[in-house]
């Protein structure tokens, strides 16, 4: 592994632990921006003028840079995880312990949040008087656990498999008898009194920090991969950009509440980037032939202990390079003028291209793709590094994928 796979590897766990939920990681992404000279704005209509820009909303962030003659080019992912969110009432009591309840948020493996130290976060919003504000929160510390049946009391669990009913078996625990419950912690952590919470949007994150794995250091182990590899990776393709950008328009698109569909205000269904684009954008750049919009998501790396998972003729590798998805029924957005580009931009940026097809007798996922090329009208393909465990509580990439996404979308941005 080079040493700018490395840095670029040891920078994605950093942006993961400081990003436990889609709020951090817009922050986290915002914090980037500003380093760099962009100016934040309020509304879209905002972003006309010439100037490197970015917006924020909730769990989104649109961002803009060069002012673009002759294309747009614009980088979509999605800031949120499969996860575990707290229920209104999160604090309650059961057989004498302290516990919370949770809702399931997307198409998590159930089994991969037990017997694990569990933190919390996202946000806050809290009344003083007349004023009403919204905090940031983050107990980065082990506060949740769910245990899992000890397997004298389940035995045959391992040849009959683990059922786990998310209302019952999913409870995490919080502490015994009587005392503070976690909205306690969290006001204290948020120097705030816990009569002055209204509302919140929070989540259990995993606490073992994002590291680099493997004999030879050749895996990423952390959670989120699924999609905060390609929030990241977009975030410093934009900012490499944007020092030459040429005749394009580079936009970078990070949605939430793509793990439930996208049908929301700030997911890939909603509003936020038609209004950014007519303000930014002309007509002639947007139908400009050239102009291309990158679903940036990861890719299903064939899994060595089931092989049978997936199509024998378009195997998929960690470490060889970003992932072209294909699909014929259109969960994926990618389309012949499109895959060109990509392939044009791979081979000059001296990256390695890999295909994704599902086995014709098996589904597959699906992503912001689709969705973004009905909402826009714009040719959109769909592109990412290849993983494992997607949609644990902790996944598995390449450690020198990153830096080669990175750099497929630089070539893609300039192009």
């Amino acid at each position: 592994m080079t040493a700018s796979h490395e840095n670029a590897a040891q920078d994605l766990c950093a942006f993961i632990d400081a990003s436990p939920s889609p709020f951090h990681v817009v922050d986290t992404a915002a914090q980037r921006l500003l380093a760099a000279g962009f100016e934040e704005i309020s509304k879209p209509q905002e972003a006309e003028n010439s100037a490197s820009v970015f917006l924020r909303r909730d769990g989104a962030l649109l961002a803009a840079a060069g002012t673009g003659t002759r294309a747009v080019k614009i980088v979509g992912a999605h800031t949120d995880s499969p996860n575990l969110r707290l229920k209104p009432t999160p604090d309650q009591t059961a057989s004498g312990w302290r516990t919370l309840g949770i809702e399931v948020y997307g198409g998590t493996l159930n089994n991969t949040w037990l017997d694990r130290d569990l933190g919390c976060s996202g946000r806050l919003m809290i009344q003083e008087g007349n004023s009403l504000g919204e905090v940031l929160v983050l107990l980065d510390r082990p506060v949740a656990r769910i245990p899992q049946l000890a397997i004298h009391l389940d035995q045959g669990v391992n040849e009959k498999g683990l059922i786990l009913n998310r209302q019952q078996h999913l409870r995490p625990l919080l502490g015994l008898g009587d005392g503070p419950g976690l909205l306690d912690a969290l006001a204290q952590q948020a120097e705030v009194k816990p009569e002055h919470i209204v509302s919140f949007d929070l989540m259990l994150h995993d606490l073992t920090p994002a590291t680099l794995a493997g004999l030879d250091q050749e895996f990423i182990s952390a959670p989120r991969l699924d999609n905060q590899l390609s929030c990241h990776a977009g975030l410093g393709a934009l900012l490499a950009a944007q020092q030459n950008p040429g005749d394009n328009a580079m936009v970078l698109a990070l949605y939430d509440h793509e793990e439930v569909g996208s049908t929301t205000a700030t997911g890939a269904s909603g509003p936020l980037l038609n209004a950014f684009l007519a303000a930014r954008c002309s007509t002639e750049t947007l139908v400009a032939p050239e102009t291309l919009v990158i679903s940036a998501d990861g890719a299903h790396a064939t899994h060595p202990n089931y092989p049978d998972r997936h199509d024998p003729d378009h195997q998929v590798f960690l470490n060889q390079g970003p992932v072209l998805k294909h699909n014929a029924n259109q969960r994926y957005a990618t389309d012949a003028p499109g895959a060109a580009q990509v392939h044009q931009a791979a081979e000059k940026a001296g990256v390695p291209l890999q295909t994704f097809v599902s086995r014709s007798d098996l589904a597959c996922g699906s992503t912001i793709g689709p969705l973004t090329a009905a909402a826009t009208g714009l040719r959109t393909v769909d592109l990412g590094a290849a993983q494992l465990a997607m949609h644990s509580a902790r996944e598995l990439c390449g450690s020198q994928d990153p830096e080669m996404l990175k750099k497929l979308l630089v070539a893609l941005l300039c192009h």
